[in-house]
């Protein structure tokens, strides 16, 4: 399964000078956790809920922009990445998004919350299966024996 089949899209981007209580009011009225802050075309960074200390964070958000909140060290996935790979990527670096890109330009985005989903439907799939068997990944413990009785 590769991202361009899973991923959400359009992406919804916001300039970085943007005020951080705009990007808040963006994200809770479209119900998204994470913004690609874009300047001239580029992807210069990713804002999340997070970033912007969530329902509570008013004072943090208070007189700032995103450029000042945002993370600037953007991890990109192509079309043509796997699930397993974006799984390893998001994991290993532990972020919750991945801004997927096509010829230089943002064409949709992965969330954590995106695979654990996928990962889920096609567990329930598996189990459901009545050709899916477990497989057995431990040899068998040897044959305990009797000891006679004195």
């Amino acid at each position: 399964m590769r991202l361009g089949e899973i991923m959400t899209h359009p992406v919804t981007c916001i300039s970085p000078e943007e005020a951080a209580v705009d990007a808040f009011e963006l994200m809770a009225r479209n119900r998204i956790h994470h913004l690609l802050v874009v300047d001239r075309r580029k992807v210069v960074g990713v804002l999340s809920e997070r970033d912007l200390g969530g329902p509570r964070g008013a004072s943090l958000r208070k007189g700032r922009s995103v450029a000042d909140l945002m993370t600037r060290d953007v991890v990109v996935a192509s079309t043509h990445t796997t699930f397993r790979e974006a799984a390893n990527l998001l994991r290993g670096r532990s972020i919750g998004c991945l801004p997927v890109m096509e010829d230089g330009r943002p064409v949709g985005i992965v969330t954590l919350s995106d695979l654990l989903e996928i990962a889920g439907r096609v567990s329930r799939r598996a189990s459901t299966d009545a050709r899916w068997k477990p497989v057995r990944r431990m040899g068998r413990w040897p044959r305990a024996t009797r000891r006679p009785s004195a």
